[in-house]
């Protein structure tokens, strides 16, 4: 649901109608992401998808029927959908299907901020009668169960006959732009511990990946292309991102600062180069593991600071 956040809050502006679903539970406790969501618009158009769009079709036509309350919905996997999507055929998928606009309003903001979420649906039937949302700060407010559910500190789903909690809690993700053997090797290392990793070949699809990030994201630029670095280096010291940091020996990193300094940006306190913690990396493995160890180390550094007040 991060993912469609910034989309489905234009719309609440534009006061647009947008329909939001999300699964919450899978018959024989298959996997699913309840944080893998889907924003519906009139006349089908939709942003995100659900398991690899296998159930799109089917919730545009249910959210085509303007309703004003959320429902709990029952959908199915049929073979040809199955067949399409690459997903196996699946029956008892339970998605939750609500109106925008009757979500709690300063949700999406917290989403857009990458915050910790949890959502409480009340049940009629199938009918969703209202829904809360909790935050960090507020959790304890929520009840025991969903707030020993939050404390786990991973997106999940509870299904009762009274309600339906949905925990979102945000990945990090890391940018990695440039490519090869230690791009390769930190997407995988980075994979390995949980995170989003996304790599970006061109300047302009680095952009707009890192004007979405928030301080528990990462960029991590390589290779000697000035005008693809350099671009991102500078997106990033200008985002939110948590960490920012740079592959590449001395002159490369010399010639990068050159590249930005000539266009402006001479600030780069910000930036990490090169990057990495100093434990003798020579492998691209060790390298990667280097970077994924002082991105560890900034956001746990970052999350000991004191709170301003």
């Amino acid at each position: 649901m991060f993912g469609i956040a910034l989309s489905v809050a234009a719309c609440l502006r534009a006061e647009t109608r947008v329909d939001v679903a999300w699964i919450v539970a899978r018959h024989r406790g298959e996997a699913f992401d309840p944080a893998e969501a889907i924003a519906i618009t009139p006349g089908g158009g939709h942003l995100g998808s659900m398991l690899s769009g296998a159930l799109d079709g089917q919730l545009d036509g249910l959210a085509a029927v303007h309703r004003t309350q959320g429902r709990l919905v029952k959908l199915e996997i049929s073979p040809a959908d199955a067949a399409i999507s690459g997903v196996q055929a699946a029956a008892g998928i339970s998605c939750m299907l609500v109106p925008g606009s009757e979500l709690p309003p300063h949700l999406w903001d917290h989403l857009l901020a990458r915050e910790p979420i949890c959502l409480v649906s009340e049940l009629d039937d199938d009918t969703i009668i209202r829904t809360s949302m909790y935050t960090s700060g507020s959790i304890s407010e929520a009840g025991d169960g969903p707030r020993q559910l939050f404390e786990r500190g991973s997106t999940a789903t509870e299904v009762t006959d009274q309600e339906i909690v949905t925990i979102l809690w945000p990945r990090s993700t890391v940018v990695i732009v440039g490519g090869g053997e230690v791009a390769d090797s930190l997407e995988a290392a980075v994979t390995n511990l949980g995170w989003h990793a996304v790599v970006a070949k061109t300047a302009l699809e680095a952009s707009g990946l890192i004007a979405a990030l928030a301080p528990i994201d990462s960029v991590v630029v390589m290779g000697h292309d000035l005008e693809l670095t350099g671009r991102a280096l500078m997106d990033a010291l200008s985002s939110k991102a948590g960490y920012v940091g740079a592959v590449g020996p001395r002159r490369l990193q010399e010639a990068r600062a050159d590249w930005m300094g000539y266009r402006g940006r001479t600030d780069l306190s910000g930036l990490r180069g090169p990057a990495g913690l100093d434990i003798g990396a020579r492998t691209p493995q060790e390298v990667a593991l280097a970077i994924a160890a002082e991105i560890v180390a900034t956001q746990t550094s970052t999350a000991l600071e004191p709170q301003e007040r």
